[in-house]
């Protein structure tokens, strides 16, 4: 069973319509920490403020639930955007400690004054996979689309699946053992996005 974590935390339906158009079916969108630990794969999606997201996580009871099938169970997690971001130790945006699973923080991007470059950094953009992984084919160029002000920073190289660039590189992809995580938004990115989540359901 598939769970998506439905934390208040964004809109979560264009992640189940697109696991639905690639063939999932034994999905469930839910808040019960009792959903997560029936889980076999989480997704933890999002959008919005850092510390409201772990705030939320916290106030319905999945954190520990969460630790428990991630950390000690191995049941892999794929983080989206924010849900990226909280699998991190920290953020520039807040005060909340994150998850923590991935060593590393979220900053904010920063660009001198008079910079074509805006934030935040949104639309269309190409990665690079950085090492062999088992979510993104290394063989294609793959474009994503993203939304957001801020991007992880992994305290570890070896962390960094992918990386785009938007005025710096920075990592867009992120994975250690059971756990991933994108920056950009799969379930808007078309067949790139497809193959990615068809890939992590066939973890």
């Amino acid at each position: 069973m598939t769970v998506i974590v439905d934390y208040n935390m964004g809109n979560v339906a264009s992640v189940v319509n697109m696991l639905w158009r690639i063939g999932v079916e034994d999905i469930v969108l839910s808040r019960e920490p009792e959903d997560v630990y029936r889980a076999s794969k989480i997704i933890l999606p999002g959008v919005g403020a850092f510390d409201r997201g772990m705030e939320h996580l916290e106030r319905y009871g999945l954190r520990e639930a969460l630790d428990e099938c991630v950390l000690k169970q191995g049941v892999p997690v794929l983080g989206i955007c924010l849900g990226m971001q909280l699998l991190t130790e920290a953020s520039k945006e807040g005060q909340r400690p994150g998850l923590g699973w991935i060593p590393g923080q979220t900053l904010r991007f920063s660009f001198e004054a008079g910079s074509a470059l805006k934030v935040p950094h949104m639309g269309w953009n190409y990665i690079e996979v950085k090492k062999e992984n088992p979510l993104l084919c290394a063989a294609n160029k793959s474009r994503y689309y993203f939304v957001h002000s801020y991007y992880v920073a992994p305290a570890l190289p070896e962390n960094v699946v992918a990386t785009a660039r938007y005025g710096i590189e920075f990592a867009c992809a992120i994975g250690h053992d059971n756990v991933w995580g994108v920056q950009f938004h799969p379930e808007k990115s078309h067949r790139f996005g497809m193959a990615l989540l068809q890939n992590f359901i066939e973890l």
